[in-house]
């Protein structure tokens, strides 16, 4: 149904849009940052600190094990975010699940390891980790819905871009933060306490991000849902009995995004210093390079999903990707670090020509009166079938296999979300206020 409802002056008005703009990227972008920082210390140190008693290959596939539990707290913290945000509010949502990360991403950085209390340290690690995902579970949905709930018409590709941006500048900031403290401390120092330092550092970026949502007001879809007292009873039943299929095609769709960035960012930090032997510094230095890639990507994917459509542009992202798999090879084989640059920048390119319309497309697939769940869902499902796993699995098959095969898994992902984009409708003109049931 095109959407041809119309939107208040105040929902209109640029200072309005461009604060809800901010609200949604900045929260993506800190509690993104928290999730990062954990990825890259699981890749750099965590299997010294943490499981110094298995051997390197073991303690890397532990570290990068404690890595993926998140992945698996992630649907639980949608559905539970994403319930009391369709019944309470998308405002009160994403001001408790940046809580919920900051919080356990601090005391993470507090956290003692192996050798001051033994395997009480890698319990807690796991522990703390699984927060962090409940907490990151309910932040995208809320996010996505902030901005595009809020969207004026036409542009709800590229205002739903903004908590998409939000990853990229997180992942920017956290590499960042390791490249300093790498690059000014000694090797000694960096993993006795140095790693730490970006854990402890979110409680001040937590503290803006309040500091900023606390200042929006909820979104007119839910407002008009609250208003017309329409609101679902049991918002997490009515998405599985009212879009079951949308609900898995929407997460597949997402697969390949988390695929293609967690190999391109924790697999090859790893795997660039360990059996490439590129320093840690220049791994670090060519991840921040890169990930603008990802934010060009995702801009530009987002204004086309306006123009052309969602479908076409899902589409093309998901063909790209495949290709940049089947290059991984021949860029990465030789250990050359401008091919490697150049690896890397053309996954993480494919990764934001999918992530781009995302964050309008998932929003837009479901009913207002559960969308917060669904949305979240859907997204986290993508998460856990591909990032949660993707470190392990690529690190698996370069050892195995050689990294020719970590390609075809890229490949085999792409295909699997192309397939899952071909089922779905296109929904760009579709409306994102109440219009029954969906």
């Amino acid at each position: 149904m095109t959407d041809t409802t119309p939107i208040d002056d105040a929902a209109r008005s640029q200072p309005r849009i461009g604060t809800i703009a901010l609200a949604s990227f900045i929260g993506t972008a800190i509690e993104f940052y928290d999730f990062y920082i954990y990825g890259t210390a699981a890749a750099l140190v965590l299997n010294a600190a943490f499981f110094p008693n298995l051997s390197p290959l073991a303690g890397q596939l532990a570290a990068f094990s404690t890595f993926a539990v998140a992945f698996i707290a992630r649907p639980l913290g949608s559905l539970l975010f994403g319930h009391f945000g369709d019944r309470v509010g998308r405002k009160s949502m994403l001001v408790a699940s940046l809580l919920t990360m900051g919080l356990s991403t601090v005391v993470i950085g507090l956290l003692p390891g192996y050798d001051t209390i033994g395997v009480a340290a890698p319990l807690l690690l796991v522990a703390l980790r699984f927060v962090q995902g409940l907490g990151l579970g309910g932040e995208w949905g809320g996010a996505a819905l902030l901005a595009a709930e809020n969207a004026p018409n036409g542009k709800r590709g590229w205002y739903g871009a903004f908590p998409q941006f939000g990853p990229a500048v997180g992942f920017f900031a956290a590499s960042g933060s390791f490249l300093l403290l790498s690059s000014v401390l000694s090797d000694e120092a960096f993993r006795d306490w140095g790693w730490r330092v970006p854990f402890l550092a979110s409680a001040v970026l937590v503290l803006v991000g309040l500091l900023v949502r606390l200042k929006i007001a909820e979104t007119p879809a839910f407002a008009e849902v609250l208003r017309k007292q329409e609101r679902s009873s049991m918002p997490l039943v009515d998405m599985f009995r009212r879009a079951p299929a949308r609900l898995l095609l929407g997460g597949g769709t997402v697969i390949i995004c988390y695929v293609l960035f967690y190999t391109a960012t924790t697999f090859m930090l790893s795997y660039g210093t360990s059996s490439l032997k590129i320093s840690r510094d220049t791994m670090l230095v060519l991840s921040i390079v890169t990930i603008w890639a990802m934010v060009a990507g995702t801009g530009v994917s987002a204004l086309a999903s306006d123009k052309w459509g969602r479908k076409p542009v899902l589409i093309a992202g998901c063909v790209v990707a495949a290709a940049s798999g089947l290059l991984l090879f021949p860029l990465v084989g030789g250990g050359d670090v401008t091919l490697v640059a150049i690896a890397l920048a053309l996954m993480l390119a494919a990764m934001g020509a999918v992530y781009g319309p995302l964050g309008a497309y998932l929003p837009e697939l479901f009913d207002v009166r559960y969308r917060y769940s669904a949305s979240s869902f859907a997204y986290n499902l993508g998460g856990v079938l591909g990032g949660g796993l993707a470190p392990i699995v690529a690190a698996e098959l370069a050892a195995s296999r050689g990294i020719s095969a970590v390609g075809w898994y890229l490949a085999g992902a792409a295909v699997l979300s192309l397939v899952c984009v071909l089922a779905l409708p296109e929904t760009k003109n579709t409306s994102l206020r109440p219009v029954g049931d969906g």
